[in-house]
Order: C-alpha cells, then structure tokens, then sequence
C-alpha cells in the first residue's frame, strides 16, 4: 500500500508527508466514504484538525477524493477514481446513504443521468445520493 500511496502523491505533485500518508492509508483501506471527524478519530491524536482540514483541501482540489454532501448538512469524503483530475471531478455516480448506520458508499454500477439545462446554463456538480438501508443494517 505504501507504494500506491506514493505513486498518487507524487502523480499529484504533492510531497510525501506523514499526515498525507496517514489520511490517504485510510481512504485506500476503506470501502465507504469518511467524515472529518471520522478521520480524526482513526488517525489518533498524530493530527489536529488543522492538518486533517488542509490534507482533505488539498486532495479534493488534486482530484484525489471527492465530497458528499449529507443530509445533516455535513460532508464525507470517498476516493476519486483514476480519471478525476486537479480541478477537473468526473464521479458521476450514485452515492448511497444508510439511515441506520450511516455507512456512505458509492455505487460506481449506477450513473447520474444526463441533465439537459436550458442554453446559457452551465452544469458544475451533480449530486445524485439514494438513502435507504445497507445489507449489513437489513
């Protein structure tokens, strides 16, 4: 894992830092999506929120990791796949939200759909997020 994880820093052309690693170690290593606080949690007392704040910053305008918006109006963070890039977040895919556990995956299977907006409107972001229960929480 150490070396994927070097690869994409240095893809990105960003140093190779202990708190880069560390943050980067858990997207890798997890199938649902992290909160900040999540992270916090899972990285021990090594970070304080500042570190934790800019890492994220900076891998979502790198194309590394993208956001989820939640229903209590918070954000988690899942892996960017490989064809993201700095500026440039091409996840159009659905994100399912547990209502029992809170689990946030993405379901890469599903696309969004194609949304045609009247000429002089410009798409930035779709979000497409499904709430129901996981088959761990059925």
């Amino acid at each position: 894992m150490e070396e994927q994880i070097q690869k994409i820093l240095k893809h990105n052309q960003l140093s190779v830092t202990g708190g880069r690693t560390k943050i980067l170690e858990l997207f890798l290593a997890q199938d649902d999506a992290l909160a900040h606080a999540d992270i916090e949690r899972k990285t021990g007392e090594k970070f304080d929120r500042v570190t934790v704040y800019r890492t994220l910053q900076t891998f979502l305008e790198k194309g590394i990791i993208h956001s989820i918006p939640t229903a209590d109006n918070s954000v988690k963070y899942a892996l960017c796949k490989d064809n993201c890039s700095e500026g440039h977040h091409h996840d159009h895919h659905v994100h399912f939200m547990c209502s029992v556990c809170g689990k946030t995956l993405c379901i890469d299977e599903v696309s969004v759909p194609v949304v045609n907006l009247p000429a002089g409107y410009k798409v930035e972001q779709i979000q497409m997020i499904v709430t129901g229960v996981c088959k761990d929480c059925a």
